[in-house]
């Protein structure tokens, strides 16, 4: 008996150490991007979207950190006047970068559907967004990550453009559309 429990006991022991681990650390990289804003006028709907996005993550100790940055010029909407508008309203000589961060339990990197808090740097200013749904979509080593950033024009201090003397509305939702791949 003695015997058979030392044996049990031999064969487990790897087991044991193996769930005792620390997390391995696990790299993220960004391979393609759509990032779209929708902006609205009682008069019509405007579109700008961008693939130039880059982003990386690192996950180590169960957490996971994400960063993702695009230039603002790279952001289209089919209209190069306002395309240079947009960069001139948004600040985007001064800044050129539009980032998002954010911070997940690395468990959600296998999740159908990922609550995020979001920290997005945009025209100058600092907006947090909390409990931003993304779904998920796992094909092999790619991770599609779709969702909607409810971001307002006021979140970053920008005064509404206008188009023959109305202003378009507050709402400036982006829609998100990345997938990545651990490496």
């Amino acid at each position: 008996m003695k015997k058979l429990f030392a044996a049990c006991l031999f064969l487990a022991l790897p087991t044991f150490a193996q769930s005792n681990r620390q997390p391995s650390n696990t790299q993220w990289t960004l391979d393609s991007s759509t990032l779209t804003y929708h902006i609205t006028h009682p008069l019509h709907q405007v579109e700008g979207t961008s693939h130039a996005a880059r982003g990386k993550g690192v996950c180590q100790a169960g957490r996971c950190d994400f960063l993702i940055a695009a230039p603002v010029k790279t952001f289209d909407s089919g209209d190069s006047n306002r395309d240079l508008h947009m960069l001139q309203v948004t600040r985007g000589a001064a800044f050129p970068i539009v980032t998002v961060r954010l911070h997940l339990p690395e468990s959600a990197t296998t999740a159908p559907t990922i609550d995020c808090d979001l920290e997005v740097q945009f025209a100058g200013q600092t907006a947090h967004y909390e409990h931003v749904p993304f779904q998920q979509t796992i094909q092999g080593a790619e991770h599609r990550i779709k969702g909607t950033i409810p971001a307002t024009l006021t979140d970053f201090k920008i005064t509404p453009p206008s188009f023959f003397t109305v202003p378009i509305k507050n709402e400036m939702p982006i829609d998100v559309d990345l997938t990545w791949h651990a490496s």
